[in-house]
């Protein structure tokens, strides 16, 4: 039985490879921070089905506290480490760039340094980001495509898969850099483009709101499902070599091709509903990023299995029913409108 350790369990991320490794028998470690609610909703049923059995533990931890994660990694000595944790959100990387790049930096650094002097068989996955790409131009990108990041984010990122790569060459640590390219979910965290659309198409059709306001409709990205993606994840570690490896769908779709399927599929009309606004728009946009996992597909055997179309409607089905609940409970006046909705009805 192995046992992984996990920073960012909580996220999306962090549900679907959590919920992966335990079906696979793992024990399942995974730092949460400490705050004074609970957010542990994702993970919340992994925990009503695993923590009795002692399968998956939860410890406090954050990625600016070196000795924590340090202690934790002596105490718990893992097979393998997976560091999702980060500040993801591009747009708020601009409004805080420190945090943002610390929590990219501070957190790889101190994993590979505890690794480095407490057992440098255990393996080590960084997640990277296809954010690093900055993608300036209209082409297909892999591992040996040059990054040029322009956000915050993506320039932590650029470090932290630089250290990890320095890390795996100058210690022989089994460290790897996985690229992912955009992967979404229901679990999607609800600021993300994608699921700002889905939520919104779920509580325009519920009548709770009316209108959707974007910024740039024309960005483009290499969208897939974030259950598949977690799968390439674990492959990586269990490859004869570490080694960095890109995982994407390689098709690219625009926002407003994720707008109109997200409407079509309850019979809108999305140039109803949807606004722009600039306020939306970053202030160093990524025009267009697509993804080549030919490596991916031809030595990990990884072929993502959900298509973009099915993609978007996992998503609208999933967030119409949590606007059914919404709508019920504003109906019987047990809920009042938050602010936003408030001022669209």
């Amino acid at each position: 039985m192995k046992t992984a350790f996990i920073t960012g369990i909580t996220g999306q991320d962090g549900y679907y490879l959590s919920k992966y490794l335990l079906e696979q028998n793992y024990i399942v470690h995974g730092t949460i921070r400490r705050s004074s609610t609970f957010n542990t909703d994702r993970i919340d049923g992994l925990i009503s089905e695993y923590s009795e059995s002692k399968k998956l533990n939860l410890h406090y931890s954050d990625l600016l506290d070196s000795t924590s994660l340090t202690n934790l990694l002596n105490l718990i000595l893992p097979d393998e480490v997976y560091n999702l944790a980060a500040q993801s959100h591009v747009a708020v990387s601009f409004k805080n760039p420190l945090y943002s790049a610390e929590t990219s930096v501070v957190g790889s650094l101190t994993i590979l340094e505890a690794l480095r002097n407490v057992d440098k068989e255990i393996k080590f996955y960084q997640a990277s980001s296809s954010e690093m790409y900055g993608g300036k131009s209209n082409i297909s990108l892999n591992e040996n495509s040059p990054f040029e990041p322009l956000s915050p984010y993506a320039a932590g990122k650029v470090f932290a898969h630089n250290i990890t790569k320095l890390y795996r060459e100058s210690y022989s640590l089994f460290a790897v850099n996985g690229i992912l390219f955009n992967h979404e979910s229901p679990y999607r965290g609800e600021t993300f483009v994608t699921r700002k659309i889905t939520r919104a198409v779920g509580r325009i059709y519920h009548e709770i709101q009316n209108k959707l306001t974007l910024g740039n409709l024309e960005a483009r990205r290499d969208w897939g499902f974030a259950g598949d993606y977690v799968v390439g994840m674990w492959k990586m570690l269990q490859h004869d070599t570490p080694e960095d490896w890109v995982l994407a769908t390689g098709e690219s779709y625009s926002v407003q091709d994720f707008v109109k399927i997200a409407f079509n599929s309850v019979g809108l009309d999305y140039s109803d509903y949807v606004e722009t606004s600039e306020k939306y728009e970053r202030p160093n946009e990524v025009n267009y990023l697509l993804g080549d996992s030919s490596k991916a597909k031809e030595k990990l055997n990884w072929t993502p299995e959900v298509s973009f179309e099915k993609l978007v409607d996992m998503m609208v089905k999933s967030d119409l029913k949590l606007a059914q609940q919404e709508k019920t409970l504003l109906d019987q006046k047990l809920i009042k409108p938050t602010w936003e909705n408030a001022k669209r009805i």
